[in-house]
């Protein structure tokens, strides 16, 4: 069974902006109940160094959405490229698609997200591509199928996005609906509150 979105936040004690919007009202979870899940969930809990690691990487695969399998494979191309191990994963996971998508502010959620580009909405350098996990590169060029931006998953999108700040490494032309991926992400440009040595290492065993 499938753990509810509110719960992976309050278990990691994190916000980890899963619901898009509600995150950012006094609905959300972590403002009502800011402590984890379950019966002793209030009690302090002395967490190991390999419980750290474990509950780093959790938060980081239920951020970008991936399940374990998906996410080691990740780490495993990672280990290959050159540099720093942490930062081409999170290169490698800024540039997914579906997290592309979200960045542009084209949907509320990385899930969200992901249903967009299941659906074929999107289209990249002019081909459809319907690959959640369709990893970009410098200079690809993203788009919503023709006749699809009045469809309800992008419903009043050109005037949230007016209030909306992409990422500096995404060139957003507001006019066209058409995101550009400018340059490659770095680990700043991820802004994710997660100790990436915690995860290298917990692979690392």
């Amino acid at each position: 069974m499938k753990e509810a979105s509110c719960r992976k936040c309050r278990r990691v004690n994190q916000k980890l902006f899963l619901k898009g919007e509600r995150c950012f009202t006094p609905k959300c979870a972590m403002v009502k109940k800011p402590y984890p899940p379950g019966l002793h969930g209030k009690r302090r809990r002395n967490i190991s160094e390999f419980g750290a690691q474990l509950a780093e990487k959790q938060k980081l695969c239920q951020i970008y959405n991936l399940r374990e399998r998906q996410f080691e494979r990740y780490l495993n191309m990672a280990s290959k490229e050159r540099g720093i191990i942490g930062n081409n994963l999170l290169k490698n996971l800024e540039l997914r698609l579906d997290n592309f998508i979200f960045r542009l502010g084209w949907a509320e959620s990385r899930k969200k997200a992901r249903q967009i580009v299941n659906h074929g909405q999107i289209l990249v350098n002019g081909k459809k591509t319907d690959i959640p996990s369709f990893k970009l590169s410098k200079g690809d060029v993203v788009t919503i199928k023709r006749g699809k931006e009045n469809s309800v998953l992008f419903k009043d999108l050109k005037t949230k996005l007016k209030k909306y700040k992409t990422p500096d490494w995404i060139l957003l032309d507001l006019d066209k609906l058409e995101g550009k991926v400018k340059s490659l992400p770095t680990q700043e440009d991820a802004g994710v509150s997660v100790d990436i040595q915690m995860v290298v290492e917990y692979y690392s065993r």
